[in-house]
């Protein structure tokens, strides 16, 4: 893959990044505006749609996230509720204290109760793994994305 930018040397020997891709550059967008007597503000400062559009995305993984963790919360209840003959209330506190990581709080009398409460805390690792992961994604995409726009805008 072809970087957006590369580095040149100017007469005082300094290093300057330059635009390979003139659609991409916002400086170069602002000069063709100027000529074209077109609006320049609404070319340089195009931050307030790219923020919105961040602040959807992040919502949007973040309900996704939730989403993930409510059905583990779910098989969780249901399964302590059928394998350690638990009430409701009970196997849902078994089931959050797993998912959040702090153990178990009922003794667990049956093989089956013992067996599910092992796969379930194996499972509810990997819904913590998978709910930071989608989480995370929308702030990872966005800094990698300024990082590379950054590179572009110092010329």
């Amino acid at each position: 893959m072809k970087s957006p930018t590369a580095i040149r040397r100017s007469p005082e020997n300094q290093i300057k990044p330059v635009c390979l891709y003139a659609k991409q550059c916002p400086s170069l967008k602002a000069i063709k505006a100027i000529r074209e007597g077109q609006d320049v503000d609404r070319l340089l400062s195009p931050k307030s749609h790219q923020e919105t559009n961040f602040v959807r995305d992040f919502l949007s993984y973040l309900s996704l996230s939730a989403l993930c963790i409510i059905m583990g919360l779910f098989i969780g209840v249901l399964g302590y509720h059928w394998t350690a003959n638990l009430t409701w209330l009970d196997a849902t506190v078994e089931a959050s204290m797993i998912l959040s990581g702090m153990g178990p709080v009922n003794p667990l009398l049956t093989n089956s109760a013992k067996l599910f409460a092992s796969l379930y805390a194996l499972f509810s690792g990997l819904v913590f793994v998978l709910a930071m992961g989608v989480v995370l994604s929308p702030l990872i995409y966005s800094l990698m994305k300024q990082l590379r726009l950054n590179k572009c805008q110092k010329d």
